[in-house]
């Protein structure tokens, strides 16, 4: 009898799902596939062995569906893609891909199969042991679209797929990496900066058209952010408070304005039936930077916890609630460790990003992808 309402279960499920794609605009379920690293990681990481984790506290002290608990995400609340979901009416944040019984949501909320340490490289972060890279991050999706396809059949999955939104926030490891010397793959005998930068263009290329060819048809592409202002960089290249590390910011510049070329070349040869959204977070980080305290924020400097100087450690001391060191308002900063940044930040990233311009997303915004094509 359990078994029998299981079937019943996914059945309602699947019927639900194809109904609201034909009715798009009472959609009951927003679906989104999420591939990246630690800032869009929703827990990946908890199940691997890997120096990359947020499994403890104070991570997670103002995400509210756990009770501020940590869930792998390495902030102390949302991520950006949870905030972008809500926005877009989801009532579920997306599954982590490695925690147990997953595809059995991908019809209601997606998959996000993000890992902290990871690029778009295989061997960025090798020395963090653990990590998703996004090839095989795809290959997980390959999985799940398999999956999809005994439950709902071919059609049914590509149905739910050309509506999906698939977002990629990768590439700031792979920079991280190269402009730290010690790091073996990217030695003494790295590429020049241009060259790198296509390299990683080129790669992440080949995982966006592998992804088309499996049904995705609606991307969000994220830029690297201003990585050359975070607390690392700056006490890495002893940059002064206020300041940010020109040479970094200029060679994430330059991969940005590489990468946004390519997704103008792929609109202009896979659409109008698919759409690639270029987000501008850089200039986003910039502005904020900028202008911290119009936003509420009292510190644009140093990290809320785990200090300003290595080894930027943010943890619970005896499991308890009293941090490392911890900023007395998180809301007041706009980094949470020194390489992520708060939800508050990131409330005001996602708000650019769902209704802005095309400053910051082109050629249209996530609200108006969201909406793209849902009557093909």
């Amino acid at each position: 009898m359990e078994l029998f309402n299981n079937n019943i279960s996914e059945f309602l499920v699947i019927v639900i799902c194809v109904i609201s794609l034909n009715n798009a605009s009472h959609c009951l379920c927003f679906t989104t596939f999420v591939f990246g690293d630690s800032l869009v990681d929703a827990g990946n990481n908890d199940y691997l062995f890997t120096l990359s984790k947020a499994d403890s506290p104070p991570y997670g002290i103002d995400f509210k569906p756990s009770g501020g608990r940590p869930t792998g995400r390495f902030t102390n609340g949302r991520t950006i893609s949870d905030i972008v979901g809500e926005a877009l009416g989801a009532k579920f944040f997306p599954p982590p891909y490695l925690a147990p019984n997953t595809q059995d949501y991908a019809f209601q909320r997606g998959i996000n199969y993000a890992s902290g340490a990871s690029g778009i490289l295989d061997e960025t972060g090798q020395l963090f042991i653990g990590r998703v890279p996004l090839r095989k991050q795809v290959n997980y999706f390959e999985e799940s679209r398999g999956y999809m396809v005994k439950k709902m059949g071919e059609n049914g999955t590509k149905e739910l797929l050309k509506k999906a939104i698939f977002s990629l926030t990768i590439g700031s490891n792979d920079i991280l990496n190269y402009v730290q010397p010690s790091i073996p793959f990217f030695g003494s005998d790295k590429v020049s900066p241009s060259m790198f930068q296509q390299f990683m263009v080129s790669n992440l290329t080949i995982h966006l058209k592998r992804l088309h060819n499996l049904g995705a048809r609606k991307f969000l592409v994220v830029g690297v952010g201003p990585l050359g202002c975070i607390p690392f960089i700056r006490a890495l290249n002893l940059v002064p408070t206020g300041k940010c590390s020109i040479e970094v910011n200029e060679l994430i510049q330059g991969y940005n304005n590489k990468l946004n070329k390519v997704l103008d070349q792929l609109n202009k040869d896979l659409g109008p039936e698919t759409i690639f959204v270029y987000a501008n977070s850089y200039d986003i980080f910039i502005r904020i930077m900028t202008n911290y305290r119009h936003y509420g924020f009292d510190n644009a400097n140093k990290p809320c916890c785990g200090g300003y100087f290595p080894p930027f450690v943010c943890f619970s001391r005896n499991g308890g609630n009293k941090a490392s060191v911890l900023c007395d308002d998180r809301s007041k900063y706009v980094f949470w460790d020194a390489y992520h940044p708060t939800e508050a930040t990131n409330i005001i990233i996602a708000k650019e990003l769902l209704d802005g311009d095309e400053k910051f997303t082109f050629p249209i915004n996530i609200r108006k992808l969201n909406e793209y094509n849902n009557s093909y």
